[in-house]
């Protein structure tokens, strides 16, 4: 992306989207906004209806779910596997319904809802004064997790912006109504400031990010292209890097956010072994709610080798 692309996209004054170019987006934030205002568990419901038809409408996603299940739970059955892809669809339309209530709901009204588990091992971290890099995951309820968790901690967050610069405006300025700041996904040097200043900053590795600056590490043990950056920035900085993630609870209308102890001996020096590290972490929480992650994204579309076989391609 260029630096005069970058710089429109990261524009979030709303006085610049008032051409009628803008008005179809304006729209669809006006449906998302009316959408908010039902009742969490109306939420829910629609949801889950929502990836019911994705689940129908949307082929190629439900192929690259298929065979991301195939491939980190080989111990299921065929029909276990697709009841998980189907589930997953449910978990990922209800994350889409969620959008519309971590950007214009205050996340007190949640609060009632929400529990907190491990907050000590954030505050013994922000002790040592070098800042903390969350380490998260691409879970189905990114865009809220993230809202709630401000009830708890002050952070700022790392984001991918959204192509479409209005949309982007909306999702940056909710976001860091909740957050102190939105970091674009490149802005290293930004992140480096503010873990100086001891500051906490979301952070996600998991997903595929290209051949460059990456070692390949088992995710559910398949190699999957790992970006190094993670230790780069803990050995620069000093900071601890302490995982965490959130999921909805099964059968009740809640969530719960986790904390847990900072990862051991990291970086260790050792770019494959600090990676594979992440990912079995990540892997860990998967693995307690594996239909509220993302299987929708390409995680093993880089190999290691590249004359390796598309794992994604399709056969007819």
């Amino acid at each position: 992306m260029t630096a005069r692309r970058q710089k429109k996209i990261r524009d979030t004054r709303y006085s610049h989207y008032l051409s009628p170019r803008w008005w179809p987006t304006w729209a669809l934030v006006g449906l998302i906004w009316l959408a908010a205002q039902l009742p969490i568990g109306w939420q829910w419901r629609l949801g889950r209806a929502v990836g019911e038809i994705a689940y129908h409408l949307i082929p190629r996603r439900r192929h690259i779910t298929e065979t991301n299940i195939r491939l980190c739970f080989p111990e299921l059955s065929a029909e276990q596997q697709q009841a998980l892809v189907r589930k997953s669809f449910h978990s990922n339309g209800i994350g889409i319904m969620e959008i519309g209530l971590a950007w214009f709901r205050h996340p007190e009204s949640f609060r009632a809802i929400t529990r907190v588990h491990g907050l000590e091992h954030v505050e013994t971290a922000l002790a040592r004064g070098q800042g903390i890099l969350l380490l998260g995951g691409h879970y189905s309820t990114l865009d809220l997790g993230g809202s709630l968790v401000s009830l708890f901690i002050d952070a700022d967050v790392m984001q991918r912006d959204h192509n479409n610069p209005l949309m982007n405006a909306v999702m940056t300025r909710a976001r860091e109504r909740r957050y102190g700041v939105a970091l674009g996904a490149k802005d290293l040097r930004g992140l480096l400031k503010r873990l100086k200043q001891n500051r906490i900053v979301w952070y996600a590795t998991d997903q595929d990010y290209g051949r460059k600056g990456i070692v390949f590490a088992p995710f559910f043990d398949v190699p999957a292209g790992t970006i190094t950056a993670t230790s780069r920035i803990a050995e620069r900085s000093g900071c601890t890097v302490l995982p965490f993630s959130h999921f909805r609870r099964d059968g009740e209308v809640g969530y719960d956010i986790y904390f847990y102890p900072p990862l051991a001996n990291f970086p260790s020096g050792d770019d494959l072994a600090d990676a594979t590290l992440a990912n079995l972490t990540i892997e860990r929480e998967i693995r307690r709610f594996p239909d509220q992650y993302l299987w929708m994204h390409r995680r093993f579309k880089t190999r290691p080798s590249p004359d390796d076989p598309d794992l994604y391609r399709e056969t007819t």
